[in-house]
């Protein structure tokens, strides 16, 4: 009986449930959207290319690993192994070859090289990599035409290279590899044997020596392919070759595993897509849960009058919490399940985004598995119960004659809400004050986002009274928009929980929409300008491809009036499991190119010593180091490594925690090249240009230009933090309207009560008008505030200085959105509103 009286309900009042129901379904399309990316990055499959001809494949560990033993007492120990993944690919040593080439049941042993190799003279599409001719039945690959390369000036290409630009055997191509590039002659064209090309890759074939060269890791092999012998169980030959490598760092891999092997790339992206899908889905639940919850209390409160009635004539409080409980799972049953199959194809959507942006590898392929729209279905259906129950609480419980009462006069807010919101204040305080500590993103960020949501629910419980302040300062300001303006004036002190259900998700909007846009800037203006003064350089060279080969800086340093040149490589290492940024940098002259603001130690001290190491302050203090200590960490492809510590400085931001020898740190990365050269000296562009004129895509330019450069960059990548987190924002900007909508559709009694006392039509709109932009006002009071205090906070920990960079163009049209938004949601429904004739709205049925 109770269910169909629900639907009833909901039969006739259906504006009033439609608010609803659009946030239940926005929340459970953004819930599957990023549970989908979450299952991707936890079962998303990485097919294999290279190695589709090889079914077991022996690599190296990608991973550093550490054990540690807690001893419990009693004589119990627990022992935890942690691993972590490398940023460079790690290499075997190639005796691996021979030792699996002996074993019973092994066919055929092909040892696979893969390095950079990329084409200069031609547009590539695709990542391109170097091999061996010797690894092609890896695949296989077959000639199509011409020959194999069988001198160091021959090179192989894919069939779908030699199509895309029109290239035959005889013709000549310049490839940029870990060196200077070279020309080489195209002596076949070859294609994967009995089906479609590389799709993810391009490949280029050099003949064995000249591979090894190119490689640069001498006695070292990317892999190992394995072909079993006929009538060999495939599991059976896995565990023998397990066991002849046991005790060394290989792994062996089979079926889909294999994929992960050729792809580092898509391995890393899958770590990057679990944690970039759990943060936008820890917060869209959170933004979900405050946006539903306001929803449903507006809804309750519009239907005040209605469960008083039912109080009234004997329903007993169990009886209105089923009814609003049932309501509640119904709308956001048919609201689920549509959300959760829209989410689909936005999931879609934004892996697509993803990888055109570059944030995640086309090789990871996207799983759309069922589980996301289920857990979407049960948390919109728990949300919903719930945020009824806990909106419908107070007419439940109230005495008949209460809740009467209560429907023609707001009563202030009750006092276990007061008490929460003040808590609520209080943990995003303590929050704030967390995040000035925060000295790594990794920490910050999740804490930047969560203080804001926390900010906004306080100001969500403690609404009204801030609305009821906020009213009386509006007062003067609203006196001179004519009979409106003192009108809205009432209106806002005496329905402020009304109001104030209006503002919480304006104010969600505006605090995160100013934290989103600004986080970024903040500290990428800090580390550039760190990166500014410690650039002593008069010119940078830079590279359009891959790099800046040794050779190029070696021609600039034989300029005339040229006294330095600094090659600076950057990848990542790990000093236990903890990743850091480093560096390399050649340190002949480098006092001359770079100056990292040294507070402890010598920076010549670094440039005299093979083995040693600068370090940020933030890293020193993080690892307990000093000038003398000695740091252990394990390189980009994790070889371990022991430096000693001869500088301490307090550019980190602006140039990585972690300073090291340029041949040390190169000589463990995929690309060794120069990600930039610093050049010191006298010498005019001109002159300098004319000496790396021979190595295609290398430029010259100011200092002041590479800056701009580093800024594009940096709004690249930050693009796809503005994607992820937009999502969010529309969402919350959905909820704005949806509630400003809400909220002006359920009053036409009121404004045909004012039409039958005389006001026209048109002071009736402009009472709405003054009362949107009343609420816009506090909405952008609180909303800026909470972003000003978060990112003062963010930036006191990050950078050290409590200036975070805001825009004021951008912080104006974010605040000139939210108005349109919402006088556009005042406007529309007031209007149709309006539409009904004064006295029947007067004597309907509310």
């Amino acid at each position: 009986m109770m269910l169909r009286y629900a639907l009833q309900t909901i039969r006739d009042r259906k504006g009033g449930f439609l608010g609803a129901f659009l946030a239940l379904l926005c929340a459970a399309a953004l819930i599957t959207a990023c549970g989908t990316l979450l299952e991707t990055g936890l079962r998303g499959r990485i097919a294999t290319e290279r190695y589709a001809a090889a079914p077991l494949v022996v690599s190296a560990d990608q991973n550093v690993h550490r054990t540690t033993v807690k001893h419990k007492g009693k004589g119990k120990t627990k022992v935890k192994h942690k691993a972590k993944p490398v940023a460079e690919r790690a290499w075997l040593p190639a005796t691996v070859v021979g030792r699996v080439g002996d074993l019973e049941g092994v066919g055929k042993v092909v040892p696979e090289l893969t390095f950079l190799a990329r084409p200069v003279d031609r547009p590539v599409s695709r990542p391109s990599y170097g091999h061996s001719w010797a690894s092609a039945p890896l695949t296989p690959f077959r000639l199509v035409s011409g020959r194999a390369p069988s001198s160091g000036d021959d090179v192989v290409i894919d069939r779908a290279l030699a199509e895309d630009n029109g290239l035959k055997p005889g013709d000549r191509l310049v490839v940029q590899s870990t060196s200077a590039p070279r020309p080489y002659r195209i002596s076949g064209i070859a294609a994967p044997a009995g089906r479609s090309d590389l799709r993810q890759q391009t490949s280029l074939f050099f003949s064995s020596a000249e591979a090894e060269h190119l490689a640069a890791r001498p006695g070292r092999i990317t892999a190992l392919g394995v072909t079993p012998a006929p009538g060999t169980d495939l599991a059976q030959l896995k565990h023998r070759v397990e066991q002849a490598l046991k005790g060394t760092s290989a792994q062996v891999a089979t079926g889909e595993a294999r994929g992960p092997v050729e792809f580092l790339d898509a391995a890393g992206a899958r770590i990057k897509l679990v944690s970039m899908g759990g943060a936008m889905g820890g917060t869209s639940l959170l933004v979900a849960i405050l946006v539903v919850v306001g929803t449903f209390a507006l809804s309750i409160q519009q239907r005040h009058r209605e469960l008083a009635l039912l109080r009234a004539i004997a329903a007993t409080p169990r009886q209105i919490r089923r009814l609003l409980g049932r309501e509640a799972l119904a709308v956001g049953a048919v609201a689920g399940v549509l959300g959760a199959l829209a989410g689909l194809p936005l999931a879609g959507w934004l892996h697509g985004r993803f990888i055109d942006m570059g944030a995640i590898p086309v090789t990871l392929q996207r799983t759309a598995g069922i589980f996301p729209a289920c857990a979407a279905l049960a948390v919109t259906l728990a949300g919903a119960w719930a945020a009824a129950r806990i909106s419908g609480r107070r007419i439940a419980r109230i005495r008949p004659a209460e809740a009467m009462a209560e429907s023609t006069v707001e009563r202030g807010p009750a006092r276990g809400r007061t008490v929460a919101g003040l808590v609520l204040l209080a943990g995003g305080a303590a929050l704030v004050g967390v995040l000035s500590v925060l000295r790594t993103e990794a920490a910050a960020t999740p804490v930047t986002f969560l203080a804001v949501v926390v900010s906004a629910t306080a100001v969500s419980l403690l609404g009204p009274y801030l609305v009821r302040f906020a009213s009386v300062l509006l007062a003067g300001v609203l006196r001179p928009a004519g009979p409106g303006g003192p009108l809205a004036t009432v209106n806002i002190r005496g329905n402020s929980a009304r109001m104030a259900s209006v503002v919480t998700p304006l104010t969600l909007l505006i605090g995160m929409t100013c934290t989103v846009l600004f986080v970024q800037p903040t500290l990428g203006d800090a580390a550039r300008a760190q990166a500014r003064d410690g650039v002593r350089a008069t010119w940078v060279l830079a590279a359009q491809g891959p790099g800046v080969p040794s050779e190029a800086a070696g021609a600039i340093r034989r300029a005339p009036d040229v006294t330095a040149a600094t090659e600076v490589v950057r990848t990542t290492v790990r000093v236990g499991l903890d990743k850091y940024q480093a560096q390399g940098v050649t340190q002949a002259g480098l006092t001359r190119t770079w100056d990292p603001d040294v507070t402890s130690g010598s920076l010549t001290a670094f440039t005299r010593g093979r083995d040693t190491a600068a370090i940020s302050e933030l890293a020193a203090d993080r690892l307990g180091l000093r000038p003398g200590s000695v740091l252990r960490l394990h390189l980009g492809d994790g070889t371990p490594a022991t430096l000693t510590v001869a500088a301490v400085y307090r550019r980190g931001l602006g140039f990585g925690d972690l300073t090291l020898p340029h041949d040390l740190l190169a000589r463990h990365m995929d690309n060794p090249l120069a990600a930039t050269v610093l050049v010191a000296g006298s010498g005019s562009r001109d002159e300098l240009t004319a000496a790396v004129e021979r190595f295609p895509g290398v430029s010259v330019m100011s200092p002041q230009t590479a800056d701009r450069l580093q800024a594009d960059r940096q709004q690249e990548n930050a693009a796809v933090n503005y994607l992820a987190m937009g999502l969010i924002l529309a969402f919350t900007a959905i909820a704005v309207v949806n509630t400003l909508a809400m909220s002006v559709s359920e009053r036409f009694r009121e404004f045909a009560m004012l039409r039958l006392a005389g006001a026209t039509r048109r002071q009736v709109l402009r009472m709405l008008r003054a009362e949107a932009l009343s609420v816009l006002l506090i909405a952008a009071a609180l909303g800026s505030g909470i972003a000003l205090s978060v990112l003062t906070a963010f930036s006191i920990g990050m950078t050290g200085s409590a200036a975070p960079t805001v825009m004021p163009l951008l912080y104006a049209t974010v605040v000139g959105a939210a108005a349109l938004l919402a006088l556009a949601a005042t406007a529309l429904p007031g209007r149709l509103a309006l539409r009904i004739r004064p006295v029947e709205a007067a004597t309907s049925r509310q």
